[in-house]
């Protein structure tokens, strides 16, 4: 370890609330949590890679370290938990290291203090490549247990928690996070299943459908479209940057049709307003605009594996 990291990490470990949850923090060769054997534990990780998840020199360095938390906090509100501590590894370029790190950290810190997530620990490296990051997040169930992807069925109403396309200009960056709304939706009805848009409307819907056995179709009518989406102006329209366009990071999930209508009249969560944009069926996966339905392809954000 050199002088440098040291530093870092003392520099690091003043600038780490401490946390009654986290018994051992940054600066040990692990970190250590005091949790409740009663209610499961949830681990989630994603990796950044700038040139392909963010360019560095346009969000700026704080915003990449926020996003790079709130991808995580956005996994861990798909399952309608709370989130407890985060583990950051990062691969910094050579040049700037030490200050592009602070920078980073202080995009997380912002975040992590809102929803109430411990720093807890991680690695740093420095190398002749571009900026990497790489978050683990352990999270725990609430009282009601934990949403699953696996649990929609035929005549279930589908949901989205907000408009959807265009997060190219900027919502990928500045997203928020959907863990409190999850929290309070799991409080209010019965979460069958649900996902968080990260790779797209239509291919994660299908993911719901692929896990729960069922097919779905989405009235396009009712798919909110942002505005961004709208200003777009390329081979596709509002509604397919809706249907396909990845990292809007908004909740997509199933409840019975007592539940959904409940949740339409009276739109429980404060600031947030709660789209019905479709049903769960036995099987196919379709698009309904007016009268017509075709077959809807599972097209969105993936990654290539040669």
């Amino acid at each position: 370890m050199s002088a440098g990291e040291l530093e870092y990490i003392r520099w690091l470990r003043q600038q780490t609330p401490s946390d009654p949850r986290v018994l051992l923090g940054p600066g040990d060769d692990a970190a250590a949590l005091q949790m409740s054997s009663e209610r499961p534990l949830v681990v989630a990780s994603d990796m950044l890679l700038e040139g392909s998840c963010f360019l560095l020199a346009e969000a700026g360095a704080e915003l990449v370290g926020r996003k790079a938390l709130a991808v995580n906090l956005s996994d861990v509100a798909a399952m309608a938990a709370e989130p407890v501590a985060a583990f950051v590894n990062i691969g910094l370029p050579r040049q700037s290291g030490r200050r592009l790190a602070e920078d980073l950290y202080r995009g997380m810190r912002k975040l992590a203090d809102r929803f109430q997530t411990a720093i807890a620990g991680g690695d740093t490296n420095s190398w002749d490549g571009p900026l990497v990051l790489s978050v683990t997040i352990v999270g725990q169930a609430t009282d009601r247990g934990l949403v699953q992807r696996s649990g929609a069925r035929p005549g279930d109403w589908l949901f989205v928690t907000g408009p959807l396309g265009g997060s190219i200009r900027g919502k990928h960056l500045t997203f928020e996070p959907r863990v409190e709304e999850a929290i309070q939706l799991h409080r209010l009805v019965d979460l069958h299943a649900m996902i968080d848009i990260s790779d797209g409307l239509a291919r994660d819907v299908y993911h719901l459908c692929s896990e729960s056995g069922c097919g779905a179709v989405l009235r396009a009518q009712a798919i909110p479209v942002s505005s961004a989406a709208k200003e777009i102006h390329d081979q596709r329209s509002p509604l397919e940057h809706a249907l396909y366009d990845g990292e809007d990071f908004e909740l997509a999930f199933a409840v019975a049709p007592s539940d959904g209508q409940w949740l339409v009249e009276n739109q429980p969560i404060e600031g947030l307003h709660l789209f019905h944009i479709g049903q769960f069926e036995t099987e196919g996966f379709w698009l309904q605009q007016d009268e017509r339905r075709t077959p809807l392809e599972p097209l969105g954000y993936e990654h290539r594996l040669g």
